[in-house]
């Protein structure tokens, strides 16, 4: 399972103030300590960052690798900024990854500079028609990924497919999907493709003392499902594999001498799978 740190976006308050005043203490920090915890890539999310972004992409990519020997995940909706950062990648610690193209018109052009630099991408199971109603509308979304990745000189061997995690405070069927599309994925191709997920959106808007809990049960149902790499916090998803025997155990219906964490798990995959109602309080019902 590949980890891609996540925690050098620019939503974070104290990253996007060290990215905009250029100041490599704070990200580096960040940087070595994902790398520590176990995250086998970083992700670089510098948002649209419309003006100065192939700037501000360069010294992302150039500080990160001056202290961790690991390849970069390009997160950007900027073309330009991309391609910034894949000229100063240094491929030595690894191909950099993109995120992302899609099956939005305007997003084709990434597969371009998957081919052109050797770069693997993400497969963003998103159009301009709207969000994915289920595992069948992203495999089918997909298969047409897959298409114009081999059209554009990108081997499906290179291509990440994300079936989109959304939020489940307000979307909760779609956890379900999720986990579906993810093996399905896997049977569109021999060998089976490549999956990612961006992890933690499963949390967003939740409270944030059941963020980590969310995010780790989650991890582990997609693990179970074949997930190939999450962007996510490295340190969460150590914890997870730590207590995967436990967590298997719960699922599987046996009983553990910890009543507490055997209810948490029991609620949450309640929740997941959707046998029960989301609620900010679920945990305490």
């Amino acid at each position: 399972m590949l980890i891609i740190g996540e925690k050098l976006s620019i939503i974070a308050k104290r990253v996007r103030e060290a990215m905009m005043k250029k100041d490599k203490g704070p990200i580096q920090e960040i940087a070595m300590r994902q790398a520590k915890e176990g995250a086998g890539m970083i992700d670089a999310n510098i948002g649209p960052a419309e003006d100065g972004g192939e700037d501000l992409m360069q010294w992302m990519v150039t500080t990160i690798q001056e202290v961790v020997q690991l390849p970069v995940c390009l997160d950007t909706t900027n073309f330009k900024a991309i391609e910034a950062g894949l000229q100063v990648h240094n491929n030595e610690w690894g191909r950099p990854l993109i995120n992302s193209t899609s099956n939005d018109p305007e997003r084709f052009p990434i597969l371009e500079l998957g081919a052109k630099y050797n770069s693997q991408v993400i497969g963003l199971t998103v159009g301009k028609g709207g969000l994915p109603a289920d595992a069948e509308e992203r495999c089918a979304i997909a298969a047409e990924i897959m298409g114009r990745a081999m059209e554009y000189g990108v081997p499906l061997e290179d291509l990440y497919l994300d079936p989109l995690v959304l939020q489940i405070a307000t979307s909760q069927d779609h956890a379900r999907h999720v986990i579906k599309a993810i093996r399905m994925f896997q049977e569109m191709n021999d060998p089976p493709m490549k999956t990612v997920v961006g992890l933690s959106n499963i949390s967003n808007g939740c409270p944030k003392a059941l963020r980590p809990i969310l995010n780790k049960y989650y991890f582990l149902l997609l693990a179970d499902a074949g997930l190939t790499a999450a962007i996510a916090d490295a340190h969460e998803m150590t914890e997870a594999l730590d207590g995967k025997a436990v967590f298997h155990d719960v699922m599987d219906g046996k009983q553990i001498s910890d009543a507490a964490k055997m209810a948490e798990i029991s609620k949450t995959l309640d929740v997941m799978m959707g046998r029960t109602l989301y609620a900010h309080s679920y945990l305490e019902m």
